[in-house]
Order: C-alpha cells, then structure tokens, then sequence
C-alpha cells in the first residue's frame, strides 16, 4: 500500500513538472470550406495536428513558472492552387491570468493576412528552431511573441530572450521561396516589422510601461476582493493606466505611433481601456487616445460622451 502511496505521489509530482514545463494552452481552428474536396480531404488533420503541436512543444530553455497562456490561432485557408500548396490568412489571440482573479486581459491581437505553406496529407511536424519550414517556423515565430508578451506583462522587458527567437526566424525566412510576409513592406502587417518594434529602443519606454499597465489591471482586480478599498484600488489603477497613455504619446515625436506593436496593443486592449476608465476624472484622456490611436477613435468618442 505504501509503495503504491509512493508511486501515486510520484506520478502527481511527474504531472505538476509536465504542466509546468511547458507554456502555450493553444486552440487552433481552421476554416478551409472554400477549397476543393481534395484539398478538404488532405487538411482534415491539419487544426488538430497544429494544436498538439503548439501544446507539446516547450518553446523556451527554462522551466515555466507562469500560469499556461490562452492562445487561439484562427486561420483561414483563402486558395489552393494545386494539392499541396496553400495560402492563408491567420488571426492570432493570446490573454493572460489577472492576479488573484478569476478574470483574463487580452494580450495581443493580430491579424496576418500573408501565410503561403506547403502541407501534404497526414504531414508530421517537429520542432527544430534551426531549420526553416514554412508552418512550424510560422507557429514558433507566434509561440515566441505570445510567450515573450506574457514575460513583459509581468516583469519589464523580461520576454527579450523570445523576440530574440522569433528574429531567428524572420532571418531564416528572409531567402526562402515563402519570404511573403516575412520581409518589411510599408502599409501592411508584417512579421519583420512587428518583430522590429519588439526588439527596438525607440518603444523601450512603450515596453517598459508594458508591465506597469498590467500591473494596473491587476490591481483593478483587486476592488473586488477588498470592497472597503475598492475605490482605491480603482483610483491607483487608472492613475497608472493615464501615466502608460502619457508615456506613449510622449513617444509621438520619437518614433511612429501607427508601428505593429502599438497597433497590435490597441487592437487588443481599446476595449478594455475604456471599461477601466469609466468614470475617470478626466475625460481629456479620451482626446489623447484618439491621437495616438486614431483607428478607434469612435469607441473613444462614445466613451467620451458617457
């Protein structure tokens, strides 16, 4: 019986290492209803052998100490031009635990219009940083951005060591015969780019506040655990959600409001930046973020009339 107790403790010790070993809790769908039935026949495994992908591979060198990441990869399959070749677009979501919540906040939204693959039917994949492959190298870029995100939300500029990843693979990418979307391209989205703003000193101060933003939005969190101080928690929380707005529009001048990171950030964060400031003391806060984010400037105005 004891060694059974032994054996079982074991196991659950075996199981809590696995857990946190690994980083993504990824969901991938995959819409490819357009496409003829020889194409539909050869992706039927396609979303499931991705997702387990994503969700077996352990993309950094140290151990996970986070909570997994919720992350969906939604990709829709827009031409086949023969039975093995493919081109897709592909949005990509991840969101993060609040501290001591029950709640998540959204960590980035994008959307990437420019994929081309080759898959053949029942095609198994593995992880191999060092050579290039146009679906595993596109889900590592992603899994390194996701993860690097999660880092800077908790501890400044602490997910530099997985940009440094994903700029591997954009490199990689660049003398290849699938560089579409890979290389810089002025007016679209783009992995360089993105990738670009990450890793460089002009939005340091934007990354810096990365963390001091979700610091506010978990203490926000905190009003609902603490009711006597909630309009305390809610007054520092936005406080600290104006001075990250302050930092950016400082950065106006220095470096260009419209980049991927900041487009990226908005698109994901506008909605909840307006539920957090809900009865801020200074609606002028809503003139600033239509500034340095004009592509939502009417949720900005309705927030600002309410």
């Amino acid at each position: 019986m004891a060694k059974r107790i032994i054996l079982l403790l074991g196991c659950l010790l075996l199981t809590l290492q696995m857990t946190h070993a690994q980083e993504l809790n990824a969901t991938v769908n995959i819409d490819y209803q357009n496409l003829p039935v020889i194409n539909k026949e050869s992706l039927g495994r396609l979303a499931g052998d991705l997702q387990t992908y994503l969700n077996t591979t352990k993309f950094g060198s140290q151990d996970w100490r986070y909570d997994k990441i919720n992350c969906n990869f939604n990709i829709s399959i827009s031409s086949a031009p023969d039975e093995v070749t493919y081109s897709a677009q592909i949005v990509v979501n991840s969101q993060r635990k609040i501290y001591q919540s029950r709640e998540f906040t959204p960590i980035m939204r994008i959307f990437d219009n420019n994929w081309n693959f080759t898959y053949e039917k029942n095609q198994s994949f593995y992880y191999n940083p060092q050579v290039f492959n146009p679906i595993t190298s596109l889900l590592n870029y992603y899994a390194y951005v996701i993860i690097g995100l999660e880092c800077d939300s908790w501890e400044k500029l602490s997910g530099l060591a997985y940009f440094a990843k994903a700029y591997d693979m954009v490199n990689m990418a660049q003398s290849t015969n699938y560089s579409t979307g890979w290389v810089s391209a002025a007016g679209s989205f783009n992995r360089r780019d993105l990738i670009d703003d990450l890793t460089s000193e002009r939005y340091r101060p934007a990354r810096e506040g990365f963390a001091d933003y979700h610091y506010a939005i978990d203490m926000y969190a905190q009003r609902n655990n603490n009711p006597a101080k909630k309009d305390i928690y809610v007054r520092k929380a936005q406080e600290k959600i104006a001075a990250f707005i302050g930092t950016i529009q400082n950065m106006k001048a220095k470096a260009d409001v419209r980049s991927l990171y900041l487009r990226m950030f908005f698109d994901a964060k506008n909605g909840e930046i307006i539920d957090r400031l809900r009865g801020y003391k200074d609606k002028e806060i809503f003139k600033t973020l239509k500034i340095i984010d004009p592509p939502h400037t009417t949720k900005y105005d309705e927030a600002m009339r309410n």
